[in-house]
């Protein structure tokens, strides 16, 4: 993937949620803003503009000035620390935006100058598009020349003029779990944190949200796993199946930890199970 930087905006006054710190709502147990960070990982650096607040990593922070501008002064502030040839940019509050829809973005940029995200409804995202930074730069420049200032400006402005790639949004259209679903009322939240309590995702949802919390970058096996639970609570016994689990993360920490140290580590406890289930087997025969 070619080297892009970021820029979320956390800024806004979030009225609709009665002026509530919208970037620092947790839906699925992670703020917002963190859930956003998760998304674009391998930026080469990632500018954050609002207030600063604690993230689940390093960011470069700044504010518009003065503050509370609009999305457009905001982007205009954090366009001024971004030194790679593409930008990502993003709203803080988007619980569903994935890595995956991140790359896609990314990829729509040739030969393109901008490339948005569509919603179910057919309707442009600007504030969840990828863009060849100089042509951003550009086009905010005209803005504020012809307008005198770019505070309370619309964001729609912004992509008049350069030639852009429109990116459906995956996940299910405009429903909850899609990557534009974004959070502005109370009850987008409600529908976000119920979305990700009721979907079968849920577990997976579980596995992102212990891994960003402890700062691992790691694929996990979960139905590798899931099966020597089940083989060691069922051919041992029940408190088996978690303390096994433990067990091999542990092993796998000694062996200097990453997928393969996992595996081998799942094996080896795998067989274990089997042969102890086997033995017991054979003695109630």
């Amino acid at each position: 993937m070619t080297q892009y930087d970021a820029v979320v905006l956390a800024g806004g006054a979030a009225r609709r949620l009665g002026g509530a710190d919208k970037p620092a709502v947790r839906v699925g147990g992670r703020r917002l803003l963190d859930r956003v960070l998760g998304a674009c990982p391998d930026a080469g650096r990632t500018v954050v503009v609002g207030p600063r607040r604690p993230t689940v990593r390093p960011v470069t922070w700044t504010r518009e000035e003065p503050p509370g501008g609009g999305p457009l002064a905001g982007l205009a502030a954090g366009l001024r620390c971004v030194r790679a040839e593409r930008v990502l940019v993003l709203s803080a509050d988007l619980p569903f935006l994935a890595p995956g829809t991140v790359h896609g973005l990314l990829g729509a940029l040739d030969p393109a100058e901008a490339a948005l995200l569509v919603d179910g409804e057919g309707r442009d995202q600007p504030l969840v598009a990828a863009y060849r930074t100089e042509a951003l730069r550009r086009e905010i420049g005209l803005l504020a020349a012809e307008h005198g200032t770019l505070n309370g400006l619309p964001v729609r402005l912004l992509t008049g003029e350069l030639t852009t790639q429109r990116v459906p949004a995956a996940g299910g259209g405009h429903g909850a779990a899609a990557a534009s679903f974004d959070c502005d009322t109370w009850e987008d939240i409600s529908r976000a944190r119920a979305h990700i309590r009721d979907d079968g995702t849920v577990l997976e949802e579980w596995i992102s949200a212990v891994k960003a919390e402890l700062g691992l970058d790691l694929d996990v096996d979960v139905t590798g796993l899931l099966d020597l639970a089940r083989d060691a609570a069922h051919g041992v016994a029940r408190p088996a199946a978690p303390l096994t689990t433990f067990l091999i993360g542990y092993a796998a920490a000694q062996r200097g930890g990453g997928p393969e140290a996992v595996a081998e580590a799942a094996r080896v406890a795998g067989e274990l199970a089997r042969r102890w289930a086997a033995e017991a087997a054979g003695e109630q025969a």
